[in-house]
């Protein structure tokens, strides 16, 4: 498949996608919105739960993904930076493959600090590094139809960019997740939880390393 196969539709289905992967993924935090459900007997402390898990989700995309959409302005690097994004992509799938350890950082946060919480993990655990080689491939679908156009305009049309998949990503992340917390919480108990626990880190890593390699291969034919 040639980089012009991947038009803009398939690469925000990817946005999409990659969001309700991570909501999923117990590791990104909605048992902790069922926790804080159970404990005060509310279905409205878990929806109020799910509101610092977004935002903490969101500031780590676009902590990320913001200094990709600043390099993207130096036209004659974009190959160079695609490529390295995928390299670096790759690079961090392997270390969780051999690194199975979860962050010693992460132990020291409260759950209680919802956001902070989420905004580590979503760094530690590379979900916004993830998003970086679709960013970059929907920027050059944009700056495609722009050609050689001033760099102020690629400025603002990164940073658009950067902002918009950054919430697409984190509102399908929160819907995927704020559903299986509520489904645990409403119907189907503690229970269930414990019964068919998964884990995702392998898998996790895995992905990072596909997207990585896809990325790579389109980045080396363009």
């Amino acid at each position: 498949m040639s980089p012009a196969d991947w038009t803009p539709a398939w690469l925000w289905l990817a946005v999409i996608a990659s969001g309700l992967y991570h909501g999923i993924n117990p590791g990104m935090g909605w048992p902790l919105a069922v926790s804080a459900g159970l404990m005060q007997r509310s279905s409205r402390a878990l929806l109020t739960a799910l509101g610092p898990l977004a935002i903490g989700h969101l500031l780590a995309m676009l902590l990320v993904i913001l200094p990709f959409a600043l390099l993207i302005t130096l036209v004659e690097w974009q190959r160079t930076i695609r490529i390295g994004a995928s390299l670096l992509v790759i690079l961090f799938g392997v270390y969780r493959l051999i690194d199975r350890r979860h962050p010693r950082a992460l132990v020291r946060i409260p759950p209680t600090q919802l956001a902070l919480w989420s905004f580590a993990v979503a760094i530690a655990h590379g979900a916004a590094l993830m998003l970086v080689p679709i960013y970059l491939g929907l920027c050059r679908e944009a700056e495609a139809d722009q050609g050689h156009a001033a760099a102020n305009s690629l400025i603002d049309t990164s940073l658009t960019m950067a902002v918009l998949v950054s919430i697409v990503h984190a509102g399908a992340m929160i819907a995927a997740g704020g559903c299986l917390a509520w489904l645990v919480y409403r119907y189907l108990g503690l229970k269930f939880v414990s019964r068919s626990w998964f884990n995702l880190d392998t898998v996790w890593a895995l992905s990072l390393v596909l997207v990585g390699a896809v990325a790579l291969a389109l980045g080396l034919e363009s």
